[in-house]
């Protein structure tokens, strides 16, 4: 009876970093559903509701100065030191490295570009959208406010949304939105949403943000997450696209046309003696096919330099008869 080997943990990890062979066919690609479709504008709605409560300088604006004066960096000093290692998990440069790292394996073991175009895609995406509120609404952070109870508004400011919240839940989202089950997807995106908190609550304990600007960069990164599968035909063209092209380079490397044209290139005046010196036959050397010696013609200046002698014939003519000696 024969029975298969029993794998143990190391040995699953071995294969799983193993290539495959072929782009899984089981891969999904998130389509915009009508579930995803109702997550979208209700994201977007609140959105919108908070820069509204900004903006009128409602509630939340007293909450922001409130947790302002609270000064959290005093009140839980001790801490200081993780939150400042921490807050680094929402910094656009580390965490689009190492998220592009991990993506960049997966889309070598998958035969895929799909990873690195759509965190691409998610990374645009961000500076588009979050770059332009920032600018639009102009307002100031805590440690430059002006004036007590103000929403601080386009002053020239640029901190509304908080861009390491929407970075975190892009960068480590991504994570989730690509992950190839639905367990997987599950821990992921709460894992992405915990993290993305837990950078927005840092910013608020070093005072760099409003707790609004929290509120509105989780949002802001959630849109972008949600609204990413109407994106996903550009992605896949993109993708045939590069390989179409890294097809065509490949073959054209390969290839090596029967007849092409040789390029000779000019060599400098001083140098064409010694090349024609150097490419010239020797002159004792028979051009052509092998001869005979008899057949070879003699190398030898103009005219002969042996004076005519009148009794010498060539070899092979007739000679005249010789007088016979006696009588």
């Amino acid at each position: 009876m024969r029975t298969e080997p029993k794998l143990t943990r190391l040995d699953r990890v071995f294969a799983r970093l193993d290539r495959e062979p072929e782009r899984p066919a089981h891969i999904d690609v998130p389509k915009m559903s009508r579930h995803r479709i109702v997550l979208f504008a209700g994201t977007l709605a609140f959105y919108g509701a908070i820069v509204w409560a900004v903006v009128i300088t409602s509630w939340l604006v007293r909450l922001d100065w409130q947790v302002m004066f609270f000064r959290p960096y005093q009140q839980w000093s001790e801490i200081h030191w993780f939150v400042d290692y921490y807050v680094v998990l929402g910094q656009r440069g580390p965490t689009a490295v190492m998220v592009a790292a991990w993506l960049g394996w997966r889309s070598w073991r998958q035969h895929t570009l799909r990873p690195l175009l759509a965190l691409g895609v998610s990374l645009l995406l961000l500076n588009i959208t979050v770059g332009a509120a920032k600018y639009g609404m102009g307002r100031l952070g805590p440690h430059y406010a002006t004036v007590i109870g103000s929403n601080e508004m386009w002053r020239g400011g640029d901190i509304f949304p908080s861009g390491h919240t929407a970075n975190a839940v892009v960068t480590w989202g991504i994570l989730a939105y690509l992950a190839s089950s639905a367990r997987a997807q599950r821990w992921l995106s709460a894992v992405s949403a915990v993290t993305s908190l837990g950078v927005g609550m840092a910013t608020v304990y070093l005072g760099t943000h409003w707790l609004s600007d929290v509120l509105l960069g989780w949002t802001a990164g959630l849109l972008i997450m949600l609204g990413l599968p109407w994106f996903e035909p550009l992605i896949a063209r993109a993708e045939a696209a590069i390989f179409d092209l890294r097809d065509r380079l490949r073959a054209r490397w390969r290839r090596t046309p029967a007849g092409a044209p040789v390029v000779i290139t000019p060599l400098p005046a001083d140098r064409e003696d010694v090349a024609a010196r150097t490419s010239r036959p020797p002159v004792y050397l028979a051009p052509g096919p092998h001869t005979a010696r008899s057949e070879r013609t003699p190398i030898t200046p103009a005219g002969s330099r042996r004076p005519p002698h009148p009794e010498r014939h060539p070899r092979g003519s007739a000679s005249s008869a010789r007088p016979v000696a006696g009588g």
